[in-house]
């Protein structure tokens, strides 16, 4: 079958062994398409020779069960399915105290070989704590969005906000600083929860985009909440001067250098508070499921499709900012 690696720096689809089971609990997907994310860009451009030979590339996965072997009976041959790559244990520290993307077993977890590949094997554990079953009205690059979308909520909740109390959330109004797809995402989850929400990008065109969808900026308004979405050390400072004192600041993303960051004094005489937000956790890949399925969150024509064998493109396409998502097609 064909799978997506990353060779000497460049993306190369080569030919490799389907997986199999042989026994093991858990299940084949056959693969209909995968989503490329930031974070499959940020791997690619920093790989080295050393470091590119562990890169999974690819995880935004939507796909259909070939074959199965498992104790539940939630998932039959057949079924449409988006999924999250990585789980957690449950009963480590980091676990117990809501840190779960730290957990060594989400460290280690992940799909076989890659998203991008005809097909994909998961664990036992995947069908029990992030494999979700898609509603046959939604497009295959929508059930992508699965994974991004549960990033978002876990961000939102690790802001504060509940789900179940969108009623108080409507008292609080929030920013996000950055307008790619993850960022538009990252309105709509906001929206959902009940929050107030804003956007601003120094890209008018994204900028514009997102307006056409309601959401505005206002340049004189100060935010309870900045969600830093751009992959730019020069959103700190936009991020700073957008929230009120006692506010919070929520990373979202990796800059391009550690040498920029956020000043201690003004974050100690203005008693801000800086969150940082990495992957989902069960439950919010289970609400990214609800949102989707029940069309709450709607991503319609925002991807791009391309072909397996035209994986470099797509990546180049991204890297160079001529599309807003790139959807594979396998």
């Amino acid at each position: 079958m064909k799978s997506a690696k990353l060779i000497n720096g460049k993306v190369e689809i080569i030919d490799t062994q389907k997986p199999c089971l042989n026994g093991d609990k858990g299940a084949i997907i056959r693969v209909l398409g995968c989503g490329l994310c930031g974070s499959d860009l940020v791997k690619i451009k920093h790989s080295t020779a050393e470091t590119e030979k562990n890169i999974i590339l690819g995880h935004e996965v939507v796909g259909i069960i070939e074959e199965i072997n498992s104790d539940s009976s939630d998932f039959n041959i057949g079924d449409t399915v988006a999924l999250g790559h990585h789980y957690a244990c449950g009963i480590c520290e980091y676990c117990k105290n809501g840190s779960v993307s730290m957990c060594k077993t989400f460290k280690k977890s992940n799909i076989v070989p890659a998203g991008f590949s005809q097909y994909i094997k998961v664990d036992n554990n995947h069908l029990k704590k992030t494999v979700y079953k898609m509603s046959q009205d939604l497009p295959d690059d929508e059930k992508a969005f699965l994974e991004p979308l549960a990033c978002c909520i876990r961000a939102i909740r690790r802001a504060g906000f509940d789900f179940d109390n969108r009623q108080k959330n409507r008292e609080h109004c929030a920013l996000v600083v950055g307008l790619g797809s993850i960022g538009f995402l990252m309105l709509k989850a906001l929206k959902n929860f009940g929050v107030s929400a804003y956007g601003f990008d120094i890209n008018s065109q994204r900028a514009d985009f997102v307006r056409s969808d309601g959401f505005l900026y206002d340049e004189h308004k100060k935010y309870d909440v900045v969600f830093l979405t751009a992959g730019s050390s020069k959103a700190i400072n936009t991020a700073l001067n957008s929230v009120i004192d006692g506010g919070k600041v929520v990373v979202f993303s990796s800059v391009e250098n550690d040498v920029s960051g956020f000043s201690n004094n003004e974050i100690y005489y203005r008693e801000l508070s800086i969150i940082s937000s990495y992957s989902p956790d069960f439950s919010d890949l289970k609400l990214s499921a609800y949102l989707l399925n029940n069309k709450l969150v709607k991503v319609s024509n925002w991807s791009t499709y391309y072909s397996l064998d035209n994986l470099a493109q797509a990546v180049d396409d991204s890297f160079k900012g001529r599309i807003f998502k790139a959807y594979i097609k396998i």
